[in-house]
C-alpha cells in the first residue's frame, strides 16, 4: 500500500493526540491508582460481599458490552440484533472505558486489516525478534500503543454504523456512561451500608478496580495471544489458522472495502 492510501484511511494531528493522551490518562493509567487507593481503603472499610458481588456484576455486564456488542456485533457482525438490544450493548460497552463503540469499530477493523503489518495500531511483533524488542513489542500492544496512535477515518472503517443516527447518538454519550458505570456501584453499595465509606468502596471495587480488571483481559489478548512466541507454539497452530481463517471471512464480510493490506494465507 503506498504511503498516501494509508494517510487517507486515517488522521493525526495534535488535536487528536491530545484526546488520546487525555483518554489514556483517566481510563489507562487511573484504575492502576484505583486498584491501589481500594487496597488501601481496606483499613477504613473492610472489603464485604457487596463490593465482591459488584465487582463481578459489573464486569461481566461490560465485558459482554465489549465481546459481544463492541466485538462480534458491530465489528464484526456476525448477528443481528433489535434496535434496543444494540443501544444497551453500547452503553454496556462504553461503561468499560475502553473507547467509544464506534473508534473502537474503527481501530479493531484497522487492526484485522493490516495485520502484523505496518498500519496495525498495536501489533506485539513489529518492534524486533531480540528479546528486548519482544518485551518493547508487548508493551506497546498490551497498552502503550494508546496513548497516541493513528486514528483510523471512522468514514473508510464504520460507514455502516454511520449510517444509523440513533445508535451514533448513544455511542456519543460516552463519557456519560462511563461515569454511569462509576456510579451505579457506588450508590448501591453507599445505599447497602448507608455510609459514605460504602460509596467511597463501591466506586473502587466495583468501578475502578473492575476497569483495571477488564482491561487487562482484553489487553492480554492483544498482546500476549497476539505475540509470535505463543502464536507458533504447537498446541497453538492449527487454532490460530483457524482463527486466522475465521477472522478473515469475518472481518471481509464487515468491511468488504477495507482489505487493501491483507494478503489471504
Amino acid at each position: 500500500m503506498t504511503e498516501p492510501s494509508s494517510k487517507r484511511k486515517t488522521v493525526s494531528n495534535p488535536y487528536l493526540h491530545r484526546l488520546q493522551t487525555r483518554h489514556f490518562l483517566l481510563f489507562d493509567v487511573l484504575p492502576f491508582f484505583g486498584v491501589a487507593a481500594a487496597v488501601g481503603f481496606v483499613w477504613v472499610h473492610p472489603v464485604g460481599a457487596m463490593e465482591m458481588v459488584l465487582l463481578v456484576v459489573m464486569w461481566v455486564v461490560t465485558g459482554l458490552g465489549i465481546s459481544v456488542g463492541y466485538h462480534r456485533l458491530f465489528t464484526h457482525r456476525t448477528f443481528e440484533a433489535s434496535p434496543l438490544v444494540q443501544a444497551a450493548l453500547t452503553i454496556a460497552g462504553s461503561m468499560a472505558g475502553q473507547g467509544g463503540m464506534v473508534s473502537w469499530v474503527a481501530i479493531h477493523r484497522r487492526h484485522h486489516e493490516c495485520s502484523d503489518r505496518e498500519g496495525d495500531p498495536h501489533s506485539p511483533n513489529l518492534s524486533g525478534d531480540s528479546f528486548l524488542g519482544r518485551v518493547r513489542g508487548l508493551a506497546h500492544s498490551h497498552f502503550l500503543w494508546m496513548r497516541r496512535h493513528e486514528y483510523p477515518s471512522i468514514a473508510h472503517y464504520a460507514p455502516d454504523l454511520l449510517k444509523h443516527r440513533s445508535l451514533v447518538k448513544v455511542a456519543r454519550l460516552y463519557y456519560y456512561w462511563v461515569a454511569l458505570g462509576l456510579m451505579i456501584p457506588a450508590i448501591i453499595c453507599g445505599l447497602a451500608y448507608q455510609s459514605w465509606t460504602g460509596i467511597v468502596s463501591g466506586f473502587l471495587w466495583g468501578g475502578l478496580v473492575r476497569i483495571f480488571v477488564l482491561e487487562h483481559i482484553i489487553w492480554a489478548i492483544n498482546s500476549f495471544l497476539h505475540s509470535r512466541t505463543v502464536r507458533s507454539s504447537p498446541n497453538t497452530t492449527a487454532t490460530s489458522k483457524e482463527g486466522s481463517s475465521a477472522r478473515w471471512r469475518t472481518s471481509r464480510a464487515a468491511l468488504p472495502q477495507a482489505h487493501s493490506c491483507l494478503s489471504v494465507g
